[in-house]
Parts: C-alpha cells; structure tokens; sequence
C-alpha cells in the first residue's frame, strides 16, 4: 500500500513578539501549511501533488467551514464544510486521517487537527462518494448536499453507511377490468313508491249536528211559549 508523505507546518506555532499578531490570527484561522507527494482528495475535489494552505473560514458564526488554497495563497482551490471531531489527547503538531477508498481512487481526507486542539474538522462528502468510501471502510460516513460558499453556513450534514442505499418503490398494478367490474358491487335498486289511499279516512264527528238540534229545539220552545202567553 503507498503511504501519503506529509509534510505540515503550523505556522501558528511562531513565537516572538515581532510575530505575535500573525500568531493571533493564526490561532484563528487554524493556517496550516500542507505538502502532499501524491494525488489526494477532498469533498469534490481531486488535489495533485503538491503544496497547499488550509484555512478556517473568516465566519464567526461557522468554525467548521474550511477552505484550501494554492501554496502562494492566490487561487481558492475549494471551501468544505466539515464537522467537529473530539480526540482525547491533542498534541503538538498537526495531524490527518484518511478515509480508505476503492481501487483506482485517491485516499481521502476524512479529518484535520491543529496542534493543540482537542476538536478537529471533519470532512462531509457528497452522497456518493460517502456511500463509496463507507462500502470500502464499513463506517459511518459524514455526508451534505452543499455544493458553495452560501449553502455551507446553513447546509444540514448526515451520516451515511454502507447499508444507506435507495430503493424506489414500484407503485401496485391497477387490477384488471374484468375483476375490477367483477368486484364492484351493483347498485341497489330503489324502493317502490306507496300507493294512494283509496278513500280519505273519516275523520268528522257527529257531536256538531246534536248541538245544532239542542238550538232548533230551545228555539221553538220559547216560540211555543210566546203564543201561550
């Protein structure tokens, strides 16, 4: 297997008092000076052998933004969004991990530590490549859809492992017609309507009749009176 030769300085490291506002700013972007003798690569992008600077984005709200550029710090090479990575004992230099990857493929850098520090930057790869290096390394992997600058402060991470693999589900087949009128269930028919009553029911008393023959009756009475008298 080749081995990465690194070759690192922290320019942070620098004493004195001539030096001290470079130190100050160094200890806030992290610069670290990086030398590679092979092709590696870092979330979408492939870096030739060669000598480049890493740097911590000038964002107080994001600490995990980190950028790399040329060794003469002219052209921005790429901005990756990383995530903070614990280690129990820090130490005095920095130091790389790379994830294994398939045959044919240039390492990749999984994390950065500057000298010193407990939290480290952790590198989140686009999907795909997540999903490659996690079925070679059989570990989770951290992964984020960002693709620039203004997607990185607000970008949401998540992990990937080799089981993460997406599956479309088929929709079910329509049922055939002649099942499909088989089971659908015919109409009920409706009720017949009632039928009309023959003849109206009697519903008229007798009791106004026998008092309009109590009236006739009081009336010629007094008639029968009046004569008499």
């Amino acid at each position: 297997m080749k081995r990465i030769v690194l070759t690192i300085a922290s320019v942070g490291l620098l004493v004195g008092a001539a030096l001290a506002p470079s130190a100050r700013a160094d200890e806030w972007n992290k610069k670290t000076i990086l030398t590679v003798n092979e092709t590696i690569q870092v979330p979408n992008k492939v870096l030739p052998p060669g000598t480049y600077v890493m740097k911590l984005l000038d964002s107080p709200s994001n600490r995990h933004i980190v950028q790399i550029f040329d060794k003469n710090e002219q052209h921005l090479q790429t901005t990756i969004l990383a995530i903070p990575n614990y280690r129990l004992e820090p130490t005095g230099k920095t130091q790389f991990q790379f994830w294994e990857t398939p045959p044919g493929q240039p390492k990749a850098l999984r994390a950065w530590f500057y000298p010193g520090d407990n939290f480290g930057q952790e590198f989140a790869y686009p999907k795909a490549e997540a999903m490659q290096i996690a079925s070679v390394t059989h570990q989770a992997v951290q992964s984020t859809a960002a693709t620039n600058e203004s997607e990185l402060t607000t970008a949401p991470v998540e992990t990937v492992t080799e089981e993460n693999k997406e599956v479309a589900a088929a929709p079910p087949p329509p049922p055939p017609q002649e099942e499909a009128a088989r089971e659908t269930p015919a109409p009920a028919p409706e009720p017949a309507p009632a039928p009309a009553p023959e003849a109206l029911p009697k519903t008229s008393s007798s009791f106004p009749l026998v008092g309009l023959f109590g009236l006739l009756s009081l009336g010629a009475f007094f008639v029968v009176k009046s004569i008499r008298a």
